[in-house]
């Protein structure tokens, strides 16, 4: 049977915990992080909150299959296959690259999950974004109904979802917080907080090589998303530290991999080498510099991402160091 239209998919709110330990560790006054990887849907994640906006509009429109796009450890993938399932839809996805010989990760869940997936070999942002509308078409061709969803989730309906999470996070403490970091790779999520937060917090989106115009389309963005919800404009420019991604998406950089062990070392808090292993990272390096000062309130938003950490190519990030040897 069909859920409802209106049928929750996200356990909301989720939770901010102080990491104090962390902050300790990085000069920082006050560290918490909103767990967004606790949002309940297939093993968790932001992408969830835009899907139930999207997956409203979906049922709405008489679609009786999703259509999407991802890297292969793409979380929005995973959880839009994941929503799919609950709202009794089918779920089509054009995944950038090739067909590997093992799924791991994140594609391992699509597969459990049933999602039919179209590999389109090597493909940039927009050349994906292009292979959904194939796919899409290719769906109707066949005699179904799609709705097509961009990579990420990063239309101003899925934006608005996280002008909603603003909210959310507002209700949470007793002043809005100094500065915000979260991961950017459509740039939706970023967006949607620059639209929703006081306008005298900073957000600071961390690139992690998905989109190209990230500067451009994030301000666009929130813009949107702020017409449409009858907010204040936000402001015109966003905040994008683009010095993390190392060679491209999902490429392992020696100061994402600290990061994810500070943040585990210090917390017992799993963060991914795609997407928040690459904004702690940010985090760290704005705290070094003194970006972020020592006496506000800073608020890293955890999106999720764990099962990225079970790809293969991630196997040996973390192996300890070789024993020494008799000569050493």
């Amino acid at each position: 049977m069909t859920a409802p239209p209106g049928a929750a998919l996200a356990h909301l709110p989720t939770p901010l915990e102080p990491l104090p330990r962390l902050g300790d560790r990085l000069g920082v006054g006050r560290l918490l992080v909103k767990r967004d990887d606790c949002t309940g849907l297939a093993l968790g994640g932001n992408k969830v909150r835009k899907l139930e906006h999207l997956c409203r509009e979906a049922v709405a429109a008489g679609a009786d299959v999703l259509v999407t796009g991802g890297g292969p450890q793409s979380n929005h993938v995973r959880m839009t296959a994941a929503a799919a399932n609950r709202l009794g839809l089918a779920c089509h996805v054009a995944l950038a690259g090739d067909r590997p010989d093992v799924a791991t990760g994140n594609l391992l869940l699509d597969q459990l999950l049933g999602a039919d997936l179209h590999y389109t070999g090597p493909a940039d942002y927009y050349e994906l974004e292009a292979a959904i509308e194939r796919v899409a078409a290719d769906v109707a061709a066949a005699g179904r109904r799609p709705f097509a969803i961009p990579v990420g989730g990063a239309s101003v309906t899925g934006v608005v979802a996280y002008a909603d999470a603003a909210d959310e996070l507002a209700g949470q403490l007793d002043a809005p917080p100094d500065w915000v970091v979260v991961a950017d790779g459509s740039g939706g999520t970023h967006a949607g907080l620059l639209a929703g937060l006081h306008p005298a917090v900073r957000v600071l989106g961390v690139d992690v090589g998905t989109r190209p115009d990230l500067d451009a389309v994030v301000p666009r963005l929130a813009a949107a998303a702020a017409a449409r919800t009858g907010r204040a404009a936000p402001p015109t420019a966003a905040l994008i530290d683009h010095d993390r991604y190392g060679d491209g998406y999902g490429a392992v950089t020696a100061d994402a991999v600290e990061a994810l062990e500070l943040a585990a070392r210090q917390e017992g808090l799993v963060l991914d080498p795609v997407y928040t292993g690459k904004a702690m990272a940010g985090l760290v390096a704005a705290a070094r510099d003194g970006r972020l000062g020592r006496d506000g309130t800073v608020v890293f938003w955890h999106t999720g991402g764990a099962p990225a950490l079970f790809a293969a190519r991630y196997a040996h990030c973390f192996d300890p160091p070789p024993a020494p040897g008799p000569d050493t």
